[in-house]
């Protein structure tokens, strides 16, 4: 899975231009533009180095459940299990290392903006409504109409430039191969026919009645994509990973983590990714990508045959699956499951050799 690098990315009006001597922004229409720069966030990577350069104002100063084992997991459909511990990250205002304080900063601060627009659109909208049902001349309601229009759409654009962080990479060429790595270890990890966000886990009480399973854990099918954060304006293509209510972006030196009313940072060298394959009971259809490595029964004898006390005891198989766990000292702690073994390897070497270009 190949990535890019714009040389260019649009904020509302404004063009901004990666060019030898740095960050340039302009606005204008096509065939007249009036630029200054350099300016905008900026990153630049290389051999060992690392640098961040805030020089833009901010505000006016300038899924599905699916059955789900470890040892052998299983779903939580009718099976007596312990409470469900939820495998869940901390809030994320504490996952920010040092070294991205300044931007999760000037981000949380960008997101916390109220947008004005839409109070301008029903406020102009009401006046208009009721110009039109008490005037005589319609021309005048009408230019009300067009002016609320118009006010809408430059308070949008005002609004996409208060709320929008610009993010420039300029990658040298070991740290763009590495990256390029990353993107084609993820896209292994994409090609895989299921993936799964997992939720919680909790210990089972009853295995003979449980097909074996030791466990019992609550997932959710995710997909795994390429794309920008919102309010997150960059030159590079980003992988994502969808965790419950916040999701993971991969960027070339950090992971931001995003949810609804925040961003989070962890930065490569702080990030843990632990791979490991998992037995599991799969009650459902088996991804056409696993491999079914054993089979049990849904209800087990002590020796592990079929209890033939229970007339619907159907055998069910054991498939193969690879976990991803991914942790940090600030609180990150996620876990996804894929159908496909022996990806999951990639993706984590890609990020540690990230770590050490760093």
């Amino acid at each position: 899975m190949g990535f890019y690098i714009r040389k260019a990315i649009s904020v509302g009006p404004f063009r901004f231009n990666l060019s030898k001597s740095g960050v340039g922004v302009s606005a204008g229409i096509k065939g007249l533009r009036f630029g200054t720069g350099p300016r905008g966030n900026y990153v630049h990577m290389g051999r060992g180095d690392l640098y961040y350069r805030k020089t833009l104002p901010s505000g006016s100063s300038g899924k599905n459940d699916a059955p789900n084992s470890h040892e052998f997991e299983q779903s939580d459909v009718n099976i007596k299990h312990e409470p469900l511990k939820e495998i869940e990250s901390a809030h994320v205002a504490q996952m920010v290392d040092s070294s991205s304080t300044d931007l999760v900063a000037e981000m949380n601060g960008k997101r916390k903006k109220m947008r004005i627009w839409p109070s301008i659109a029903v406020f102009g909208t009401i006046i208009t409504v009721i110009a039109f049902q008490n005037s005589e001349t319609p021309t005048l309601a009408f230019i009300g109409l067009v002016l609320t229009v118009a006010l809408t759409v430059i308070a949008a654009i005002k609004d996409s430039l208060r709320k929008t962080t610009v993010l420039f990479f300029e990658l040298e060429p070991e740290i763009e191969a590495l990256y390029q790595k990353l993107h084609d270890s993820f896209g292994q990890l994409s090609s895989s026919s299921s993936k799964w966000h997992v939720e919680a886990e909790g210990a089972v009480k009853d295995r003979k009645r449980n097909a074996g399973a030791a466990s019992v854990i609550k997932r959710t099918s995710i997909s795994l994509d390429i794309g920008n954060p919102p309010y997150v304006k960059t030159n590079v293509s980003v992988p994502s990973i969808p965790v419950g209510k916040q999701t993971l972006y991969f960027f070339p030196d950090k992971v931001l983590i995003f949810e609804p009313y925040g961003v989070g940072a962890v930065s490569y060298p702080n990030l843990r990714i632990s791979v490991e394959s998992t037995r599991f009971i799969e009650d459902g259809i088996v991804p056409r990508d696993a491999k079914v490595v054993d089979r049990t029964w849904k209800y087990v004898n002590k020796r592990g045959g079929p209890d033939k006390r229970f007339k619907d005891n159907l055998e069910l198989p054991i498939a193969l699956y690879e976990d991803l766990n991914f942790t940090s000292d600030t609180g990150l702690n996620e876990r996804i499951e894929i159908s496909r073994v022996g990806h999951g390897d990639g993706f984590s070497s890609a990020i540690a050799m990230l770590a050490k270009s760093i």
